[in-house]
């Protein structure tokens, strides 16, 4: 599954778990337990990709956060794929 925020909510969110952890960088979430690629984390921080289910409850656990006070909607995983099949099946 994959978490999507609103506009500007997902960097808003990263920010916060930043702040809680006391963490000065995103490269130091990766010392912290986050297993993802730097490059992947600075993608979700530039919201320029959905946050994993996995990777949103890692943070949330490491922050403190609580999930339900959070405002987000679920994407099943193949969300993405599915939008591209149709479009290349009209060519």
């Amino acid at each position: 599954m994959r978490i999507k925020f609103a506009k500007g909510k997902q960097r808003e969110f990263l920010k916060d778990v930043l702040q809680k952890i006391g963490s000065p960088s995103l490269r130091e979430l990766l010392n912290r337990g986050v297993n993802v690629n730097y490059q992947t984390l600075k993608n979700y921080y530039s919201e320029r990709r959905f946050l994993s289910e996995e990777i949103f409850v890692t943070l949330c656990r490491l922050s403190g956060i609580d999930r339900n006070s959070l405002d987000f909607n679920l994407l099943e995983d193949s969300w993405g794929q599915r939008k591209g099949g149709k479009i290349s099946k009209r060519r």
